[in-house]
């Protein structure tokens, strides 16, 4: 066979008909580094795999560093408790909501649900919450301890 003849015929083959190409999907937007919420600003920054975050508001200012898995994650609740969820690289996950009378309560992930775009905290949470940013969230009786116990009251409150 004549090389001249299997050359056109090889590179016919080869090139065949041109394939479409599927486009990535968008991968989501990065969580912010800063948000403001009412008198709450949060800010974060990484220096090599170190995560550094700063909560500030009416208390003063309240600095975290760490290795993190994930976040810090930062969410605004009407317009005035700024949470805070980060994993580390241990695999422990938290919890911190800020108010804007200054206080403050943090949880293990574990302990915190989500549904309908609503944090569900522990009843023993709402006790220790300022009554105008209580209902920011919902709450579950499933975190029952002897030290902490659920009364019948509370339980009626209680998503699940």
């Amino acid at each position: 066979m004549k090389w001249s003849l299997l050359l056109p015929v090889t590179a016919a083959l080869l090139a065949g008909p041109a394939q479409a190409q599927t486009a990535k999907p968008a991968s989501p937007p990065p969580p912010p580094t800063n948000l403001a919420c009412g008198v709450l600003k949060a800010e974060t920054s990484k220096t090599g795999s170190t995560s550094n975050w700063t909560v500030s508001g009416p208390a003063g200012k309240n600095t975290e560093t760490g290795v993190l898995k994930s976040g810090p994650r930062f969410e605004c609740l009407e317009g005035a408790v700024l949470t805070v969820e980060f994993t580390s690289t241990a695999g422990h996950s938290f919890f911190d909501a800020y108010f804007p009378d200054g206080t403050n309560i943090g949880y293990g992930r574990q302990q915190i649900d989500r549904r309908g775009g609503r944090v569900i905290l522990p009843i023993q949470a709402k006790g220790r919450i300022a009554a105008p940013y209580r209902t920011a969230f919902d709450y579950h009786c499933k975190l029952t301890m002897p030290a902490d116990p659920i009364t019948p009251a509370m339980r009626a409150e209680c998503a699940f």
